[in-house]
């Protein structure tokens, strides 16, 4: 990616406004940004948060009972890798209820909260969700099915075109 950005530089010079952001993935000290294992998650957590600030979109969905803002809304992800994790947690330290958790052989459910952290923990240690201490429920036969869990906030994480 630093050849690509280089090559854009010697074609259009260095004081071209794209002359650094031509190209993404570089290494921090090519010009690229620290924070690249987070950033699609929180994208998506930026999204999130700019709809449920939103009057006229919180007026429009099932989630006026509730009120605007991030704040005591309910989560489920399914994907639980670098956009779904980081999603969840960015929620989560705003005041979010991640209540289910889907992976591709597992998924775990907590009506009163699950905490991302060590979910990620436990699933990294074992390579499945199953055996988590906060789920109340827990499948690895079809962790899809979770998807229709109730929840404020379905974030389709897993794979490109969920």
């Amino acid at each position: 990616m630093t050849w690509i950005k280089d090559t854009y530089v010697s074609m259009h010079g260095e004081t071209n406004i794209n002359a650094e952001g031509c190209a993404t993935g570089k290494f921090p000290s090519q010009g690229g940004i620290d924070g690249r294992t987070e950033s699609t998650g929180l994208g998506v957590y930026y999204c999130i948060k700019q709809l449920l600030d939103m009057d006229s979109f919180i007026n429009n969905s099932l989630l006026k009972d509730s009120g605007k803002g991030i704040a005591g809304k309910t989560v489920i992800v399914q994907g639980f890798g670098a956009v779904g994790y980081w999603a969840a947690k960015f929620l989560q330290r705003d005041g979010a209820k991640v209540v289910g958790i889907i992976e591709y052989n597992s998924a775990i459910y907590n009506p009163s909260g699950l905490d991302v952290d060590m979910a990620k923990n436990h699933f990294i240690q074992r390579g499945t969700l199953i055996g988590f201490n906060q789920a109340v429920e827990e499948t690895s036969l079809d962790p899809v099915e979770f998807i229709q869990k109730e929840c404020d906030i379905l974030i389709p994480a897993a794979k490109e075109k969920a």
